[in-house]
């Protein structure tokens, strides 16, 4: 059965101007980068790549991050979306940063997720996220919604689920909540021919897809992989700059 995988790691290093984050999150889809140092409680620095992307502009994203700089990390990862206007954004260097900003926020060391989607039979897959190596969360998806456990049953994972999870979880469940919430729904491009694609879709729900970047965002072919097998090849590259082994 095919599988749609996701990893993020995240770590601190101390230096003499402050304390830097590096962050890194591989898919199928996509392997972007984040490095942002930290000075006397503001983001100096903030700087994104993108080794591996879905449309040739995706890399050009990583320069509107810096609107993030001279603010304040907060607690909650989702602090970064009231900060910028998220459809001008590569959506996920605009969350890996938030889930470093909110790190670096905590003072924590390291974190690490991995997440794992089945494809789809009839509709129905089962969605976990583990996190620093525990399962932490597992979902029965149908189509998209959250079929159960609870507190979770009978959410849609594309209307209110963000605004339900900041009011009725942790921080930090909250948190993880919405990095399965966004596997859940990306892992359905598995399913699809992105290759036939020539260029991004002028949605407007994100960088690459404005109506005015969106004719030249065009289509990467060959950039999603099959970690189905293979989960031990994410973030394979930057696993030397965090403890963390498989």
């Amino acid at each position: 059965m095919p599988v749609f995988r996701r990893r993020i790691l995240i770590a601190s290093d101390p230096t003499k101007n402050g304390t830097r984050y590096r962050a890194a999150l591989e898919d199928d889809f996509h392997h972007f980068k984040v490095e942002l140092l930290v000075q006397d409680g503001l983001i100096a620095s903030l700087h994104g790549e993108a080794p591996r992307h879905p449309y040739s502009l995706c890399p050009s994203a990583a320069n509107q991050l810096q609107l993030l700089v001279g603010t304040a990390p907060e607690t909650s990862a989702h602090g970064v979306m009231r900060k910028v206007d998220a459809s001008q954004q590569c959506t996920h260097l605009l969350e890996l940063s938030g889930l470093v900003a909110a790190a670096a926020a905590r003072g924590l060391a390291q974190r690490r997720y991995d997440i794992e989607v089945p494809l789809r039979v009839q509709g129905h897959t089962h969605a976990t996220l583990d996190r620093d190596g525990t399962r932490l969360l597992a979902w029965d998806v149908q189509d998209l919604d959250i079929a159960g456990p609870p507190p979770y049953s009978g959410l849609a994972l594309r209307q209110g689920m963000a605004r339900w999870a900041l009011t009725n979880l942790t921080e930090d469940m909250a948190e993880a909540a919405l990095v399965l919430r966004r596997c859940a729904v990306i892992s359905m491009g598995k399913n699809r021919p992105l290759d036939a694609q020539r260029h991004a879709k002028a949605t407007g729900a994100c960088y690459a897809q404005q109506p005015e970047r969106a004719p030249l965002a065009f289509r990467q072919v060959g950039s999603t992989w099959n970690f189905t097998w293979q989960p031990q090849q994410l973030c394979q590259d930057d696993l030397s700059w965090v403890a963390f082994k498989d």
